[in-house]
């Protein structure tokens, strides 16, 4: 397996590493020569993590290329998070106050290189910390104030490191790429209690009244108590055995927080905070169907050296996304060449990267609802009056929408469960919803939802009860595989 640095300026990379080779991070995001490359670890050590920026995509891109990143995006949103930090403050308490009790001054910073700390009497907790936040590169700041605590945790950039680390670095760079690394610990479980985390002031939840309440009709029959939360109950989630969100889910948005929160305390989470860091971005999702060659519109991954390509690849009109748009906004449809440059433009002061497709005029989209690997559901979703989206947004922002109708699994078209279940196993085991459109006789995957939309008389109205008891089912399975330590 190939080892790659990625930094922003590989001129400037002060190292010399046996075996890693130092990649820009614009080539790899751009060039075909790492976009086909099949197997790969990438050390991502850009300057910025910042929500998407290149270091940002770099992470994102080598998780869709199958690329094995470090850090992965799940760490990158986990050390921007001030509540993981003060958890990893307090579930280190004792181990920090061991290792900086002698230190006279009141603020203390620990870089940490591949899991590893200069100093001996630190080595135990650089390794915690490395098992936290695993990251080529991390640096931790410590202050005293009544007692020693950890105020942030995050990775770092090559130019980061001081000179005279550099030898350090070295060699425990050469003796992790040989096997040599820092221990990790597994995480204890806990009981049967279910959380089911909404939000009240939502105008479009992905459930209704009438499917939580049959949510929790179905959590109680197999076992579980299931109580709903909101955003102000973050604090109690240690109280649970697993947390279902059913109020719609984003990478910067508390229901993340959550997801992350839930996991380190060692719950069962739907939706995993893995699935929502895939799912929400268009542009992990286009590299992970192209790789997989799972059919999809034509599609270009946009940035701003091959906006003049776009017309020529796609014609007009095609379909431009931003990265986390979602329920038919921020998703763009462009008739003209200057319509697309402008459009263009503004999507890409915001984000690195877009997406263009081309455009599939349909009547309706398949959305096959899949839990654990199996399919679930299959319905119908239909473009609203008048509109190529099923979600119809006016200037004032009422909104009209397709109706709906769900078929049982044996009358749907075997090609599109087939194709469903393929591009959703590669984001993982979680509950999803997966878009595919039909046109001229054949299919195209469009995209893969975390949080579906499952609300009572719609999604539900094939499998009755059956739907809301799989998915608990499937929550009480792997509960007890955790309690076990199967999992």
């Amino acid at each position: 397996m190939r080892i790659l640095f990625v930094v922003d300026a590989p001129k400037d990379w002060p190292l010399d590493i046996v075996g890693v080779e130092v990649v820009g991070a614009r080539q790899y995001l751009t060039e075909p020569t790492w976009t086909e490359l099949r197997r790969a670890r990438v050390f991502n050590l850009c300057r910025s993590y910042a929500y998407q920026s290149v270091g940002y995509y770099v992470s994102l891109l080598a998780e869709a290329r199958g690329h094995r990143p470090s850090p992965s995006l799940a760490t990158i949103q986990d050390t921007r998070s001030r509540h993981t930090v003060r958890m990893a403050s307090e579930d280190l308490e004792d181990l920090i106050q061991r290792s900086l009790g002698s230190l006279q001054s009141d603020e203390f910073v620990l870089s940490i290189y591949f899991g590893r700390n200069l100093a001996k009497r630190h080595a135990t907790l650089a390794a915690r910390l490395y098992e936290l936040a695993e990251a080529p590169l991390l640096r931790a700041r410590f202050v005293r104030r009544e007692h020693w605590e950890l105020v942030s945790l995050k990775p770092i950039s090559a130019d980061a490191i001081p000179p005279e680390h550099h030898g350090f670095v070295v060699r425990v760079a050469a003796e992790y790429f040989a096997g040599r690394r820092p221990p990790t610990r597994r995480r204890s479980k806990a009981r049967y209690d279910l959380a089911i985390l909404v939000d009240p002031d939502e105008p479009d939840p992905p459930s209704n009244e009438r499917a939580l309440t049959r949510f929790e009709r179905a959590a109680r029959t197999v076992g579980f108590e299931a109580e709903r939360i909101t955003r102000e109950d973050f604090s109690r989630i240690a109280e649970f055995d697993a947390l279902f969100i059913r109020a719609t889910t984003s990478v910067n948005h508390y229901t993340y927080r959550f997801a992350q929160r839930a996991q380190a305390e060692g719950l069962v989470v739907m939706d995993d905070p893995g699935s929502i860091l895939r799912c929400t971005n268009k542009v992990f999702l286009a590299e992970l169907l192209q790789r997989l060659k799972i059919r999809q519109p034509r599609t270009v991954i946009v940035h701003r050296r091959n906006v003049d390509t776009v017309v020529d690849e796609l014609r007009l009109p095609c379909v431009l996304k931003a990265p986390d748009s979602a329920f038919s906004r921020g998703v763009h449809k462009v008739d003209t060449r200057d319509g697309l440059i402008s459009m263009v433009g503004e999507l890409l002061d915001r984000s690195e990267l877009i997406v263009a497709q081309e455009y599939l005029p349909t009547e309706y989209d398949w959305r096959v609802g899949i839990v654990d690997g199996e399919p679930l559901y299959v319905c119908r979703y239909w473009m609203a009056s008048r509109h190529w989206q099923i979600v119809k947004h006016d200037a004032s922002g009422k909104k009209a929408e397709g109706n709906a109708d769900t078929l049982a699994l044996a009358d749907a078209p075997s090609e599109v469960i087939r194709m469903a279940l393929k591009a959703s196993n590669a984001i993982g085991r979680g509950l999803y919803g997966v878009d595919i459109k039909e046109s001229q006789g054949r299919y195209y995957v469009i995209e893969v939802n975390d949080n579906p939309s499952i609300d009572g008389g719609v999604e539900d109205s094939v499998l009755k009860n059956g739907l809301y008891l799989k998915i608990m089912n499937t929550f009480l399975a792997r509960v007890e595989r955790l309690k076990r330590g199967d999992a």
